[in-house]
C-alpha cells in the first residue's frame, strides 16, 4: 500500500495546525494530544529526570533505543526535550544530541532548559522532520516520540532519516499507529491530525516506507508488550518502530 500524497497546500496547513497546537502545549494548555489513544498516551511530565519536564511522547523511546556512550543522537520533534535530556545521560560528555523541531515556542522551552542543566552535548534547531537541517552520514541513532504520525508527509521523513544516519546507524522511535485501516469516524481533519490520530499509518506501512527508503531489518512491536494478533483493527496504538541503515 503506497501512502497518498496530498498537495503541499494541504501539507502546510496540517504543519500550521500542528504548530500551533504544540506552541499552546508549550505554554501549558491543558488538553490530551493523543485523543483516544490511553491515559499514557501523550500529555504530562517526563520521568526519569531530577526536575519536571513537560513530555508528549507516547512510550518510552529512550530506553528503547540503547543508547551508549559518545554516540550522537538526534531526535525528531523534540518538543520542550525530555528525551534529550535523558539521552544525555547515557551517551555521556562525550556524547552528542541534537533535538529538531518546528515550533518555536517548544525550542524556547527547550534551550531554557538546557541552560539550566548546563548540557553542552545537547542542542536545539528548528526545521522540519521531511527536511532535517544535518549534514548526511552525521548521526548514530534517530529517536523519536509520537511525532511522525503528525507528519503529512512520511516518505521525505523516513528518506531523511536514512540521508542523516552513518552506515549501521539506526533508527528506535516510539510512534502512535494503527493495525489495519485507521476507523473513518476517527479521521477528522487536521484537529484529528494534531491529536496524534488522523495521521497514524497501520504499522506494516511503516515498515515499508522504511524499507523503500533503504533500511535494513525494520519491525515493529506494541509497546504495552501485547500480541499483535490482540490488538484492535482500526484504532490507534503505541508502538516501538525500528530499523537499521546498512
Amino acid at each position: 500500500m503506497v501512502e497518498q500524497q496530498e498537495p503541499e497546500a494541504v501539507r502546510e496547513h496540517v504543519r500550521e495546525r500542528v504548530r500551533e497546537y504544540y506552541a499552546g502545549w508549550a505554554g501549558d494548555k491543558a488538553e490530551s494530544c493523543c485523543a483516544g489513544g490511553g491515559e499514557d498516551c501523550c500529555g504530562g511530565q517526563a520521568a526519569g529526570l531530577d526536575a519536571p519536564v513537560l513530555s508528549l511522547g507516547c512510550a518510552d523511546a529512550v530506553s528503547a533505543a540503547g543508547l551508549q556512550p559518545g554516540e550522537v543522537v538526534l531526535d525528531l520533534g523534540s518538543g520542550a526535550g525530555p528525551d534529550c535530556f535523558r539521552a544525555a545521560a547515557q551517551v555521556g560528555p562525550q556524547g552528542r544530541v541534537i533535538g529538531v523541531d518546528m515550533t518555536p515556542e517548544m525550542l524556547e522551552r527547550a534551550e531554557a532548559e538546557r541552560v539550566r542543566r548546563g548540557l553542552t552535548q545537547v542542542e536545539f534547531r528548528r526545521g522540519l522532520i521531511e527536511s532535517i537541517p544535518l549534514d548526511d552520514a552525521s548521526v548514530d541513532v534517530v529517536i523519536s516520540n509520537c511525532v511522525i504520525n503528525l507528519s503529512p508527509d512520511k516518505p521525505a521523513v523516513f528518506a531523511e532519516i536514512a540521508r542523516v544516519l552513518r552506515s549501521g546507524g539506526r533508527v528506535s522511535v516510539a510512534d502512535i499507529v494503527t493495525r489495519g485501516p485507521l476507523r473513518p469516524d476517527l479521521k477528522e481533519g487536521a484537529n484529528a491530525w494534531a491529536a496524534c490520530v488522523a495521521g497514524a499509518l497501520p504499522a506494516e506501512e511503516i515498515v515499508e516506507q522504511l524499507r523503500r527508503a533503504g533500511l535494513a531489518d525494520a519491525s515493529w512491536r506494541p509497546a504495552d508488550g501485547l500480541a499483535p494478533a490482540e490488538i484492535v483493527e482500526g484504532l490507534p496504538f503505541s508502538a516501538f518502530i525500528t530499523a537499521r541503515k546498512p
